[in-house]
């Protein structure tokens, strides 16, 4: 059994003198060299690099990449970002080199097949939320929010209205309140409710003529559908604010119910989240906004046209709205992550998309069902495609959320997301995704009731098989050391347990 003994750096595995590659002698003249280069930009010495053998380095990174979980290789029941199974044909067809080696600066009548592919990605993304017009530039879901906001900012200057706040619920994502403070909006949070539900008297009290948005997630982060969700639009409308739908939870009601549908006036996907496509590691990511009719003239750009040439046939160009909020990023949007949800939608078609949320929404019933007998369920007795459960009942034996999630890890099963959201006490939100099979479920379920009977001072201690047991976090997060320094390198130490005990992994 591995003791936990911090992975060496590259930087301390290298030895002087061993060379992957061996290159000849320069055998441009010193002269020469300065007329071709310019002295001032020769180096005056060697790179500061570890000197290493290509078996040093493949052995050091293919071992990096086994100690990694992923969607490929574990369970994922990681609530609020979604980690969905990738289909392998889908990463096939977007890697073709048509697709990948397209040049970014690549004239529009160069690239009529893929703008064709990104003009019907824009008007699936439409039809599936209900909302006409749509732009592929945003890079991420928070960068939607961020692009969204500046587009109803712009309709209202247009209008002549000067609106400054933006309101969203106690359970809001992170990024909501982020997203409205950059665009320089102030941010108003309602009270909790007691049902877990949009606090409807609250924001009744805040509305006026000064409201610019309400943002709301539907279903919300608690796993539940808002069921006053076309009343609330009402009460915005009837102020002239506009309603936000974070689209995070989309994966839920696909093909079941439409923001547009239910009042909503804008929306971000997450490609990822809805349509699959890999994730982490800070990207790829894309973040396309679905807005009414009325706001099109807003939109970042550019977005894709589609006209009829002389001959009646289809061409498309990259077109910037006539009142744009402008570029937000490089160039049109993170295309290799479009063309995945594109080929996503493609795939499954109306039907397919529509048993996907029914699946993902059966799965994750089904877990709440068989576990909310040992960890309690604050808020509704059945959930949309995720629920939060609560570990405060065990807090009398000593035993944490964080416990739980810590010594999953050791059973082989990603940990779910703890303390979040922060209306829920000991919060563990679980999301198993609609590709899951029942018998990985059960796997699950069993692993979960299995832990909640082990000692507490055991668990305490978990992980027991990585090479790092508790970090921490806070301090990893605030004083983050991003350049090597020999003299700043941890000396390495075993496991504080020494021997791990055999009962420590399953």
């Amino acid at each position: 059994m591995e003791n936990r003994i911090a992975v060496r750096l590259l930087q301390e595995q290298g030895v002087p003198g061993r060379r992957a590659t061996t290159f000849p002698e320069c055998d441009v003249p010193g002269p020469e060299l300065d007329a071709l280069i310019g002295r001032q930009h020769l180096a005056t010495a060697p790179c500061d690099l570890p000197e290493l053998a290509e078996g040093d380095i493949i052995r050091h990174f293919v071992s990096l990449s086994q100690r990694n979980m992923s969607v490929d290789t574990h369970f994922y029941p990681l609530g609020s970002c979604t980690m969905k199974y990738n289909p392998k044909r889908h990463e096939r067809w977007a890697g073709l080199s048509g697709l990948i080696d397209v040049h970014p600066y690549a004239e529009d009548s160069r690239i009529q097949g893929l703008l064709g592919m990104l003009y019907e990605m824009q008007e699936m993304l439409g039809e599936i939320a209900g909302l006409p017009a749509v732009s592929l530039h945003p890079a991420a879901g928070a960068h939607g929010e961020f692009a969204a906001l500046l587009t109803a900012q712009a309709y209202f200057a247009s209008r002549g209205e000067h609106r400054t706040k933006v309101i969203f619920p106690a359970s809001a994502h992170g990024t909501n309140p982020a997203s409205a403070s950059m665009a320089g909006f102030e941010c108003v949070q309602l009270k909790p409710s007691a049902n877990g539900f949009v606090n409807l008297e609250d924001l009744k009290q805040q509305l006026g003529p000064d409201v610019a948005v309400f943002m709301v997630t539907n279903p919300n982060t608690l796993g539940l559908f808002e069921g006053d969700i076309q009343e609330i639009s009402r009460l915005l409308h009837e102020v002239g604010g506009l309603v936000y739908i974070d689209g995070a939870n989309m994966n839920a009601i696909l093909g079941k119910t439409r923001p547009g549908d239910f009042g909503g006036d804008m929306m971000h996907y997450n490609v990822h989240k809805t349509f699959t496509g890999p994730h982490g590691a800070g990207g790829p990511g894309a973040g396309p906004i679905a807005v009414r009719d009325f706001l099109a003239d807003f939109l970042p750009g550019p977005v894709i046209e589609r006209r009829l040439n002389g001959q009646g046939e289809p061409e498309y160009r990259l077109k910037t709205p006539a009142r744009s909020v402008g570029r937000l990023r490089s160039f049109l949007g993170n295309i290799g992550i479009l063309l995945r949800g594109y080929f996503y939608i493609r795939t499954l078609g109306a039907r397919g998309l529509r048993e996907a949320s029914e699946h993902a929404v059966l799965n994750a019933n089904y877990l709440l069902a068989r576990l909310s007998d040992v960890l309690s369920v604050p808020h509704g007795q059945r959930c949309m495609h995720e629920f939060v459960a609560s570990a405060t009942s065990l807090k009398s034996r000593g035993l944490s959320a964080m416990d739980i999630a810590k010594r999953l890890l050791d059973y082989g099963f990603h940990a779910p997301t703890v303390y979040f959201p922060l209306v829920v006490p000991e919060a563990i939100m679980i999301e198993p995704t609609e590709t899951e099979s029942k018998a990985t479920l059960d796997s699950f379920i069993e692993t979960i009731r299995t832990i909640i009977a082990e000692d507490a001072d055991f668990l305490h201690r978990a992980p027991y098989t990585t090479p790092v047991c508790r970090p921490d976090e806070v301090k990893a997060a605030r004083e983050p050391i991003l350049i090597y320094c020999p003299c700043a390198a941890p000396e390495t130490e075993e496991s504080p347990l020494g021997e791990v005990p055999a009962h420590a992994s399953v």
